[in-house]
């Protein structure tokens, strides 16, 4: 994680298109500014950025779905519950699924895991669009080759 870039997701484990779910790795880096006032003697991740991650993991599963052509962008986050305290170092575990698909929105479920114990999960709503730019595109192709993308699930491929 690269928090101050909101970089949030260091590998895909598993990606499988078929059943529509997705596996990422994210840890949780031991400093940050971010701790400094979140919060001052008890550093806690962000329940905002949590949900970031979640979303980013569920991003990388309908970039996949739709072969690098669109791009999701989170337009509303139902049921998100904390209910855990993430700490710096932790290591994470996102998963994400399809819940509902249509009229250029998805619906996914996401949790994230620390230690094999659910820290938070939620539903989240996407609206996706072709990319807006070849700079959102190419940096989107960077970020896949730093996390591990499958090239097979590239529209180029």
């Amino acid at each position: 994680m690269n928090l101050e870039y909101f970089h949030l997701i260091d590998r895909i484990v598993q990606l499988d298109l078929a059943e529509r779910r997705i596996t990422v790795e994210a840890n949780v880096p031991q400093q940050s500014t971010i701790f400094e006032g979140h919060f001052p003697g008890y550093p806690l991740m962000p329940g905002v950025l949590l949900i970031e991650t979640m979303a980013q993991t569920s991003g990388w599963l309908q970039i996949g779905l739709m072969k690098f052509e669109r791009m999701p962008f989170l337009a509303a986050v139902k049921e998100a519950k904390m209910r855990s305290f993430i700490t710096p170092g932790e290591a994470l575990t996102v998963e994400a699924g399809i819940e509902h698909e249509g009229s250029g929105f998805t619906v996914t479920n996401a949790k994230i895991s620390s230690g094999g114990k659910l820290a938070c999960n939620a539903t989240l709503t996407f609206r996706h669009v072709p990319f807006p730019n070849a700079e959102l595109r190419g940096h989107m192709e960077v970020m896949a080759e730093r996390i591990g993308f499958p090239q097979q699930a590239r529209a180029d491929v």
